[in-house]
């Protein structure tokens, strides 16, 4: 992976007829979101928001006492990995080796894969990693002894020692990965500290299939599962079954994450522990479905405002074919729509009929379908009409599945002047 991607015709959104850019050399280029020169649809960050949200999360972490570790999948950006750990992110979270991979170029010297490694190809790769990047610790996740006995067949087939840092999943019933039982944790917990392939670093769980966007229900649903961590944790300790001089705690997603701070918080007797959040999404926020988990956020937090959308996806109206109705030059291949339509934020019109700038879209303009490569756009006929020509910002909810499209994305000013870029490597 170069440490600097270069920009050219084969990136989606780059002119054809530019000149081929380093990533960080695109703001010297002058260009502006509204000048054209883009190829449309265009994926910007907005730089004052982004700036704001690194910010925030990192003050939250720290008012709280814990440390992050944003998941590194939302964005797989090693421009905004930096960006993270510059901002003071204890490390990283991925979700296999690929992305690790790409973290540990960025410069991550801690990392958590929030997933069980069970096939040879992953293993042979965290090996090699861990031999390129000596100073780096890296932990992985464990739920079984089957997992467990999968790791030590492939020593002795490898003849390779390793002893890997690891912790334990505890899980929820009917959901994803981790052990569904206090005694089945704490038989693998034993199972760990027996065995000479791995070490017991502390206990993770995911708490994020939990929330309904019901403060009442959410804080009722996290809190079972943090008092549940907790107890087992108070076990482990108590059977001294930790393989190192620190106990790590990691939950965290992106909807929730102010309900875990207690289970990292906990203290146990027998050494210092370390909580890790690893929300990721903070770092662009979204316009819909993370937005309205941060307002039960903000509301229990008592906080008037916190972290802004930074994504937006830009189309140009090709075609109004019918009144009430405008096609945007952008589609599924271009933006995220497995949880809700695009939204209609701001525009920018062809001519000077919102004075030459990027104004607020009209409230009714709404995005009611999508095509591969189209937005099927509905207005209010006795409204604003779309021209053909004109730009539309569309915000998006979970941008992760957004993030995942393009392999670049233009850092703008709110006035649209390109200052910078990012690139991104799933």
């Amino acid at each position: 992976m170069e440490h600097d991607f270069v920009l050219n015709a084969a990136c989606k959104g780059f002119p054809l007829a530019a000149e081929p850019c380093a990533v960080s050399q695109l703001g010297v280029r002058a260009w502006n979101l509204l000048d054209d020169t883009l190829a449309y649809p265009v994926a910007v960050l907005r730089r004052p928001a982004l700036t704001h949200n690194l910010a925030w999360m990192q003050d939250f972490v720290q008012r709280k006492g814990v440390a992050l570790a944003p998941h590194g999948k939302t964005t797989m950006s090693p421009e905004l990995f930096r960006m993270q750990l510059q901002a003071g992110a204890w490390g990283l979270t991925f979700a296999n080796v690929h992305q690790l991979r790409v973290g540990l170029a960025a410069g991550a010297q801690r990392a958590i894969i929030a997933n069980q490694l069970v096939s040879d190809a992953d293993l042979d790769g965290l090996d090699v990693l861990l031999r390129q990047h000596p100073q780096a610790r890296v932990w992985f996740l464990v739920d079984s002894q089957a997992q467990l006995q999968t790791l030590a067949d492939w020593g002795a087939r490898r003849g390779n020692a390793r002893c890997w840092d690891v912790l334990l999943e505890l899980g929820i019933a009917g959901y994803r990965t981790g052990c569904r039982t206090h005694g089945q944790a704490l038989a693998l917990a034993q199972a760990i500290a027996a065995s000479p392939v791995v070490r017991l670093g502390g206990v993770e769980c995911y708490e994020g299939g939990l929330g309904r966007c019901d403060s009442a229900h959410d804080i009722e649903a996290v809190s079972a599962l943090v008092r549940s961590v907790q107890a087992l944790v108070q076990q482990l300790d108590v059977q001294n079954l930790w393989g190192g001089d620190e106990v790590l705690l990691s939950a965290g997603g992106s909807a929730v994450f102010d309900l875990v701070i207690p289970m990292l918080k906990l203290q146990v007797q027998s050494r210092p522990v370390q909580g890790v959040l690893r929300s990721g999404c903070y770092v662009t926020h979204d316009h819909w479905n993370y937005a309205r988990y941060l307002k039960l956020v903000e509301a229990r937090e008592g906080l008037s405002a916190s972290l802004q959308p930074a994504l937006e996806v830009w189309a140009k109206v090709q075609s109004v074919p019918e009144p009430g109705l405008a096609i945007l030059s952008a589609g599924r291949r271009d933006l995220s729509f497995d949880q809700c339509m695009p939204i209609p934020v701001r525009w920018a019109a062809q001519d000077q009929r919102a004075g030459g700038v990027i104004a607020a879209a009209p409230e009714a303009w709404q995005v009611k379908a999508l095509s591969d490569q189209h937005a099927h756009m509905v207005f209010d006929a006795a409204g604003v009409w779309p021209q053909v020509g004109d730009r539309v910002a569309l915000g998006i909810s979970h941008p992760c599945t957004t993030f995942d499209k393009w392999r670049w994305m233009a850092v703008i000013e709110d006035d649209g002047r390109i200052s910078g870029a990012i690139s991104t490597h799933f």
